[in-house]
């Protein structure tokens, strides 16, 4: 869990807000009146270091008599960790985020959710929560995302002086020597997230986007990153040296993309060796703390929250997140922020964004989701088999890629993939269509073996698919593709089936669907799961065919009309996989 590592923010808690009757602030002296009567209860969920200076605002209003059309307010504002209340709505939906695991069942969704970025709100849209339109999300307070590095080491590399760039920092990490950088999963943390996007474009840069020398400093760029991450922010900063002394400091950790006032807090606790803040060019996306009415709620909750968040737009609030070290949303900070060495000036510009905007305009979610896949895929092990149709419709061109055919396309794609992976994945290779290998519809190309013993023979297995004349034996083939990874089931990894197919099931002579369903509810062990996942290419595959199926194992079918997304389709999928049974 993130906690404050200090104390003061307590006492400024304490302090009066002193209401001024001008600007927005008007608007609550119209609703509110010097009695009221009813009730309305208006939950509030919040990051936990604007927490306090959130409740602070809202008991201040209500001790003056909150009040909607004549109705008392009543406000609770609680603390969460944004990943936690995004489970719980992510639930509530229906979706699954990458990397964010299942809701806690302890945590409930408020009627204004104060997460630390706009990037939560993002990600729960653009994976399916189509339902999930929040009013308002402006912006209502600011956290420059910086580097942070042991003092002694940034001096180092020329700080305060010097101004750095991700490229510098990518070529750090992915030298012979490399600096021992760490990050706060970036799947589960909005200031990890950042820092993972804003080194994921140092690196694209090194290459043309989507080119071998890309792709490989981005894998080498995450996987030393890996080795030091942290799902817990507080276990990182512990990781950073206790002692001046310096073989303590080469043996901490140098460098982790933290926020402004995660560096803040840890100084105040008087460390032997402070972290200097490093602001990094380009700037990478900052924490916004946009305030997000969660759809559904009544009217008049809705109304209350309006005027919560005017009184959330005043000068007295920006000075109580400076006890917080934060600034406000434009990236000014208010009366008694202690900026860090080095900061940018507000005047500047450089830390500013257009006020209710938040600190995601303009990006791009797909983006994200793409940041957000390939660190689960590049950082997570697993045991694979990978089951290609290479039935006669796969020699369909496809016009999207300069006329390649289905297979060819797909072929691309899982090459790509391979490259993702480690040596620790174990990985196999299957075709299947209808008596490919006498009576039966599926061949085995490459046993299910690690890639540290594979990688070639899956490599040379790929080059030798090559389409057939018969017709799709799906069901056949998923059942012993099943029963295959079932018979040597690793613990500690998550054992999956991912099967590519542009069809519906085509074998007269095989089993029925109701005889497939039937047999993998008997083979299922809870004990040892099978994720299937099932990737669908063109328009002759049924959705209501595969889903089904994958209901009763686990997992997902994706289904795209487009052959050539089926390498971003790839990646969602393994990034969407379970955490592994032990």
């Amino acid at each position: 869990m993130r906690s404050r590592l200090r104390g003061a923010g307590a006492a400024a808690a304490a302090t009066a807000l002193v209401l001024v009757v001008a600007g927005s602030w008007v608007g609550y002296r119209k609703l509110a009146g010097s009695s009221c009567s009813g009730r309305i209860e208006l939950s509030v969920t919040a990051a936990p270091e604007i927490q306090p200076a959130i409740k602070a605002t809202a008991d201040k209003w209500v001790a003056d008599g909150a009040a909607v059309d004549k109705t008392c307010v009543a406000v609770t504002v609680t603390a969460a960790e944004p990943v936690d209340v995004a489970a719980a709505v992510a639930s509530k939906h229906g979706v699954t985020l990458s990397g964010v695991g299942q809701a806690s069942g302890t945590t409930v969704t408020p009627d204004v959710w104060v997460p630390d970025s706009s990037t939560w709100l993002l990600r729960l849209k653009s994976g399916g929560a189509t339902a999930f339109a929040p009013a308002n999300s402006a912006s209502i307070a600011r956290s420059p995302v910086v580097l942070a590095m042991p003092e002694p080491v940034a001096t180092r590399f020329g700080w305060p002086d010097k101004k750095l760039t991700w490229t510098d920092l990518l070529r750090q990490v992915t030298s012979s020597k490399p600096l021992r950088a760490g990050i706060v999963e970036p799947t589960q943390d909005a200031a990890g997230l950042s820092g993972l996007l804003a080194l994921s474009a140092a690196a694209s840069g090194t290459g043309r986007a989507g080119s071998p020398q890309a792709q490989e400093a981005t894998i080498g760029a995450l996987r030393q990153l890996a080795t030091n991450r942290s799902s817990l922010r507080q276990d990182l900063l512990a990781r950073f040296p206790r002692s001046s002394d310096p073989s303590a400091i080469a043996a901490g950790l140098s460098a982790a993309a933290l926020s402004e006032e995660d560096v803040l807090a840890y100084n105040s606790t008087k460390p032997p060796v402070p972290l200097a803040a490093l602001y990094l060019d380009p700037a990478p996306m900052p924490l916004d703390y946009p305030f997000a009415v969660l759809p559904g709620i009544e009217p008049v909750k809705a109304s209350a929250a309006k005027v919560l968040f005017e009184a959330l737009s005043t000068a007295h609030f920006r000075n109580r997140l400076a006890t917080q070290s934060l600034r406000g949303p434009d990236g000014s900070w208010g009366e008694g922020f202690q900026a860090p060495h080095g900061a940018p000036s507000p005047a500047s510009g450089g830390t500013s964004a257009p006020v209710g905007q938040g600190g995601t305009a303009g990006l791009d979610p797909a983006t994200i989701e793409k940041a957000t896949s390939t660190w689960s895929v590049v950082t997570q092990s697993g045991r694979m088999l990978a089951v290609i149709d290479v039935s006669g419709s796969m020699r369909s061109k496809v016009a999207a890629a300069n006329g390649a055919t289905r297979l060819q396309v797909t072929v691309a794609a899982a090459n790509q993939g391979l490259q993702l992976f480690d040596d620790s994945w174990s990985i196999g290779l299957w075709t299947f269509s209808t008596n490919l290998d006498g009576p039966l519809d599926y061949r085995q190309i490459v046993p299910i073996k690690p890639l540290s013993s594979n990688r070639n023979a899956l490599r040379q297995g790929l080059a030798s698919v090559k389409p057939s004349n018969g017709n799709t034996g799906l069901y056949d083939t998923m059942l012993a593709a099943y029963k295959k990874v079932q018979e040597d089931w690793e613990p500690g990894k998550v054992n999956s089936i991912v099967l590519f197919t542009d069809g519906k099931n085509e074998d007269d002579n095989g089993i029925t669907h109701k005889e497939l369903l039937a047999q993998l509810k008997k083979l299922r062990d809870p004990e040892q799961p099978i994720q299937v996942i099932i990737i669908g290419i063109g328009n002759d595959v049924s959705k209501a065919e595969l889903e089904p199926i994958t209901a009763i194992t686990g997992g997902r079918p994706f289904v795209t009309a487009d052959p050539t997304k089926i390498g971003e389709i790839f990646l969602q999928a393994i990034a969407l996989r379970p955490p592994a049974s032990r």
